[in-house]
């Protein structure tokens, strides 16, 4: 009895759901998260760390945060007379009339001509240099070199490194915010320097001693009032009984050149970097000024060949420091070290699959329907027909198998066989449904799907019982 052909299904018109779009904000927020940490970090840092270039940054009479008058106060009370300069020359001047301390809270605002005059004060008077740059330290001829630099000022013992503090106004005032900038000596001048508060503190007992602080937090009016700040401060400054306490309200401009007679002070710069300065006459300034040799004689000391000849002598390597470290500020490679960590976690978190599926028991049951209709679902969404062809194939094998009691093993020939003479069709048209290509359509699929449909259901159905929808 041959089987009635079915009559053709209907095409469905259901509209295909568009692919759903990629959620842009799994990969905005982290990079949100992270420019706002940033920003955050920034801003706090900016408001806690003054800039020193600043008007009124550790300035006598400002009454600021930033300012030092609290400072200059607490000098006064002590006995120690404050004398506020704002002219780089006066202010060398003004250490002529006896011993005294030269107090330079901004060294960035001298000027490239006269900041070498800082390394020519006479014996009996101290300098303290509040947070130089490498230009400052090289102009004033120190043996230090700037080391490593803290994102904030910390609170630390004079000997917090292990090594005594050999300076007593250091030891006296016990733990300040002394650590912010680190200082390291050059080469061939490690026994040179005296070190406290962890290498925040450089103390160089010349005839004219020199103190490099790398923290202007002991002077600041807003925390001159935390450990021993104020103790440190006064006893850094007020030593000699005299502080001439310079205090500029911008970059200084360049040295007047004048001849000292008209009332104005002369000022000269000489070859190699040093200064000569003469008082109100022109010829009364202290004799040597200027010349690194002391003689007054320009050809003691200032030549650049004898120089040179006696760096040669002692055979010590210049000191060179990293160019490309020296070459961005701190916040730069904070900043970088951020992005990093930012990439970091956005590489963890797009990466939180670590490894392949693991098949799990379900919590629950699902009715086969559903199953079959959300995994069809997700095979349409990403228009893999040839997997769905293969899933329909190998389950469509899997019955005919079992119905013919055919071994797994079977050849795909002999199957074809078989189920084209149960079906009626020939070989060549059951190989290639049960083992065809891939559809090239969605059609094509659902067609392939209604074909294996019918071979299976023909080839299960009893002989005297023909079901309707043979391979034709």
């Amino acid at each position: 009895m041959t089987a009635t052909a079915a009559p053709p299904a209907a095409t469905s018109t259901a509209p295909i759901p568009p692919p759903r779009r990629r959620r842009w904000h799994r990969l905005v927020i982290p990079f949100a998260l992270a420019a706002a940490l940033f920003t955050i970090t920034v801003v706090t840092h900016a408001v806690d760390q003054p800039d020193t270039t600043e008007r009124g940054y550790l300035s006598p009479v400002a009454t600021d945060d930033d300012g030092g008058n609290r400072l200059a106060e607490a000098l006064r009370g002590q006995g120690v007379t404050v004398q506020r300069e704002t002219d780089t020359l006066r202010a060398l001047l003004a250490l002529d009339t006896g011993p005294a301390t030269l107090f330079v809270p901004a060294p960035e605002l001298l000027h490239p001509d006269t900041v070498g005059a800082l390394g020519e004060l006479p014996a009996g008077r101290r300098l303290v240099l509040v947070d130089p740059s490498l230009r400052v330290l090289e102009s004033v001829d120190l043996p230090v070199v700037r080391a490593d630099r803290r994102w904030a000022a910390r609170a630390v013992a004079p000997d917090a490194d292990g090594v005594p503090c050999p300076l007593p106004e250091a030891t006296r005032a016990g733990t300040a915010a002394a650590q912010l900038q680190q200082y390291a000596p050059r080469v061939g001048f490690a026994n040179t320097l005296q070190t406290c508060y962890s290498a925040g503190l450089v103390h160089l007992p010349w005839a004219a001693d020199v103190v490099v602080i790398g923290a202007g937090d002991p002077f600041r009016n807003d925390r001159i009032g935390e450990w021993g700040n104020q103790a440190l401060a006064t006893g850094l400054l007020g030593g000699h009984g005299r502080v001439v306490w310079l205090d500029l309200d911008g970059p200084a401009p360049p040295p007047h050149f004048g001849t000292g007679s008209s009332g104005e002070p002369a000022w000269s710069p000489t070859p190699g970097g040093s200064t000569t300065y003469d008082s109100d006459d022109g010829n009364g300034g202290r004799p040597g000024d200027g010349y690194p040799g002391g003689s007054g004689d320009p050809s003691e000391g200032d030549d650049p060949s004898a120089g040179d000849e006696q760096d040669q002598g002692q055979g010590q390597p210049p000191d060179r420091q990293n160019p490309l470290w020296a070459a961005f500020p701190a916040w730069f490679w904070a900043l970088l070290v951020q992005l990093a960590l930012a990439a970091l976690l956005v590489v963890l978190w797009r990466a939180r699959r670590l490894g392949p599926p693991v098949a799990e028991p379900l919590p629950v049951r699902v009715r086969s329907a559903e199953t079959v209709l959300g995994r069809a679902r997700l095979y349409q969404r990403a228009r893999a027909r040839g997997p769905a062809a293969d899933t329909l194939r190998a389950a469509a094998l899997d019955r005919l198998a079992a119905r013919l009691n055919l071994p797994a093993t079977t050849p795909p020939a002999e199957v074809a066989a078989l189920v084209a003479a149960r079906t009626g069709g020939t070989t060549d048209e059951a190989h290639e449904l049960l083992y065809g290509g891939e559809p090239s359509s969605d059609a094509e699929l659902l067609a392939l799907a209604r074909s294996l449909d019918r071979v299976t259901r023909t080839v299960a159905a009893p002989p005297d019982h023909p079901t309707e929808g043979d391979l034709r």
